[in-house]
């Protein structure tokens, strides 16, 4: 059972960077559902998507997986043993753990569990590929080569998932919508304090783009077919299609 999310209650003399170890691996459940509006619906649409999109004899990736949220979404949705996901994190922490939790589900559709980077990964015969909010984790620089790796080894008629915390394309706009998301926080329970502490350990580590950006990664990965399939605040979800 997830523990509650109490990293920053206390007061730290130093912040330090945001880190996906075991003390977040203990509290993830409780955090993204305490920071992340909408969270839950999007992890189901990801599984009604993966029906739609999932091709017979064909690899799923799920990249960035933490604790295996899509992952499990997606077996229960697609359920089709001819098809594998392939689930894939840069935590040693929470690899070890998604295993634990795909261990106690029995879906007839395969998983594999990788510590990997996503950036070395050399997508084969994909037909639907999730970034459940973990583009953002990685510097400007690499996030145009993996779409393009990613759309490379979509098969045609493939889809990509693409879930982010956003930029808006005005400041004064951005502001209020940051806002409206640090109340949110508040009515689920974390204090002024917890919220300015996070903040501070995600800067610099958590960087988001703004929607127009988001698109023009997908029209120069190759992209033809690709929109917002969901938003809540500043936290939407793109899909696009091969």
């Amino acid at each position: 059972m997830s523990k509650k999310d109490n990293i920053y209650a206390d007061q730290l003399e130093q912040v330090e960077s945001f880190n996906f170890d075991q003390k977040v691996v203990e509290v993830f459940p409780d955090m993204i559902k305490r920071s992340v509006p909408g969270y839950t619906a999007i992890i189901d649409g990801i599984g009604q998507l993966a029906k739609k999109y999932t091709q017979s004899n064909s690899s799923v990736y799920d990249l960035g997986c933490s604790l295996g949220a899509a992952t499990l979404s997606i077996r229960e949705a697609v359920n089709d043993n001819s098809c594998q996901i392939i689930a894939v994190d840069n935590s040693k922490a929470m690899i070890e753990r998604c295993k634990l939790i795909q261990s106690g589900y029995n879906f007839s559709m395969p998983v594999e569990m990788v510590e990997a980077d996503i950036n070395d990964l050399d997508f084969q015969n994909a037909s639907f590929v999730v970034l459940n909010f973990t583009l953002q984790f990685l510097p400007r620089e690499q996030r145009q080569t993996l779409l393009n790796n990613i759309y490379q080894g979509l098969n045609p008629g493939g889809a990509l998932v693409l879930s982010e915390k956003l930029t808006m394309s005005s400041e004064a706009l951005d502001a209020s919508i940051i806002n409206i998301h640090h109340d949110f926080k508040k009515q689920n329970g974390y204090s002024d304090m917890e919220i300015a502490q996070k903040r501070a350990a995600l800067e610099n580590v958590l960087i988001p783009d703004t929607r127009e950006q988001h698109y023009q990664r997908f029209e120069n990965a190759g992209f033809k077919q690709f929109d917002t399939w969901f938003q809540h605040y500043n936290f939407a979800s793109f899909i696009a299609v091969k």
